[in-house]
């Protein structure tokens, strides 16, 4: 639970960071990233554990879970649809979940990176806006 919940937290408080520091964003995003492979092991030995099957990726199951992943991204939609599903499918559904989640903040980092690097941080904005203003 603690690892869903700092992934989460992580990903929001980098996003608010962002307004003023790409590199505290860059940062808590890549922390988000290190708390969801956390949680993404708990899954995996949560099957393992109990003698449950991971699907593999030319599993039919994998596939028609990644294309519901990819189209329903609201919360009530897994919620409602829990209660009929098996532990086994659950814990995949979250493994997918987490692995597109994963992709998803690889392109946010590089596209922050790449922004830090044209851009520079806050700092390095303020001294060109002050260069500016003074007519440097």
């Amino acid at each position: 639970m603690q690892a869903a919940r700092s992934g989460k937290q992580n990903i929001a408080e980098g996003a608010a960071a962002g307004n003023t520091s790409k590199e505290t964003e860059i940062k808590l995003t890549n922390v988000a990233k290190a708390s969801l492979q956390e949680l993404l092991v708990d899954y995996e030995d949560f099957l393992r554990v109990r003698g449950l099957k991971q699907w593999q990726p030319d599993d039919a199951r994998l596939a028609q879970t990644k294309r519901a992943c990819a189209a329903h991204n609201d919360s009530e939609y897994y919620r409602k649809a829990m209660p009929e599903r098996s532990a086994e499918t659950i814990a995949n559904i979250a493994i997918t979940l987490i692995h597109q989640t994963d992709w998803l903040l690889n392109k946010l980092i590089e596209k922050l990176e790449i922004q830090f690097v044209e851009n520079g941080g806050v700092k390095e904005q303020m001294t060109k806006a002050r260069k500016k203003y003074r007519g440097y």
